[in-house]
């Protein structure tokens, strides 16, 4: 399953992760050098949400955590059990 945002199209993006070696300049040494870059992916916060959709559909979707602090998810209302209607069957 890709990890894709279903309302925003967030993914994952390319990074690197930098390592370093020496001392600061400003703290007394003869400055930091890199001595290796390997290739790393920074990863969407997704969230698996019930909601309503616009269609009037309920169901579970993927979304970013930026997407629910927006407010463009809409969460399902709670289901009401009813205990005549559940006796009955």
């Amino acid at each position: 399953m890709a990890r894709i945002c279903e309302l925003t199209g967030k993914r994952p993006i390319k990074g690197s992760h930098i390592w370093r070696s020496g001392k600061a300049k400003k703290k007394g040494g003869i400055g930091t050098h890199v001595t290796a870059i390997t290739k790393r992916r920074f990863f969407p916060n997704l969230q698996r949400v019930k909601a309503l959709l616009p269609s009037g559909e309920v169901r579970y979707i993927r979304v970013a955590v930026s997407a629910i602090k927006k407010g463009l998810v809409v969460k399902a209302p709670k289901r009401i059990w009813k205990k005549e209607a559940a006796a009955a069957k």
